[in-house]
């Protein structure tokens, strides 16, 4: 008998025979190795997400934001889907609401709040 078929004899004799568990069993890790993605991945990435568009819903007239592309100004206008944001004296620059990576000061619900509650206080 040659090497070759002397290996092949032997790992033919090791191998555990086929059908011999729970087939439930052979699926358990895969299981496993969904739910720690979902845990480690997908649901961290999910939050996080909630809470870019919760800032995007947030903003008002006034704020402070810096864009994905870096640009750092001031809140001036806002639709559904846009906002403009004053860069410099003069200039003013329309973005998506998307576009908008993070609010470095919110003055703009604090003075929508404020004028709520005069209007409040001077009705009564």
């Amino acid at each position: 008998m040659t090497t070759p078929h002397a290996f092949v004899l032997l790992a033919q004799e090791g191998a555990p025979a086929a059908g011999g568990g729970n087939p439930l069993m052979s699926f358990l890790p895969i299981v496993a190795m969904i739910g720690i993605f979902y845990f480690l991945l997908i649901r961290p990435q999910r939050q996080q997400q909630k809470k870019a568009d919760e800032m995007r819903n947030s903003l008002g007239k006034n704020d402070r934001v810096v864009t994905t592309g870096g640009i750092h100004g001031i809140v001036t206008g806002l639709t559904k889907s846009t906002v403009t944001v004053k860069v410099d004296d003069g200039v003013s620059i329309k973005f998506d609401r998307s576009s908008i990576a993070t609010v470095t000061e919110a003055k703009g619900k604090k003075e929508e709040e404020a004028e709520e509650t005069e209007e409040e206080s001077s009705e009564d």
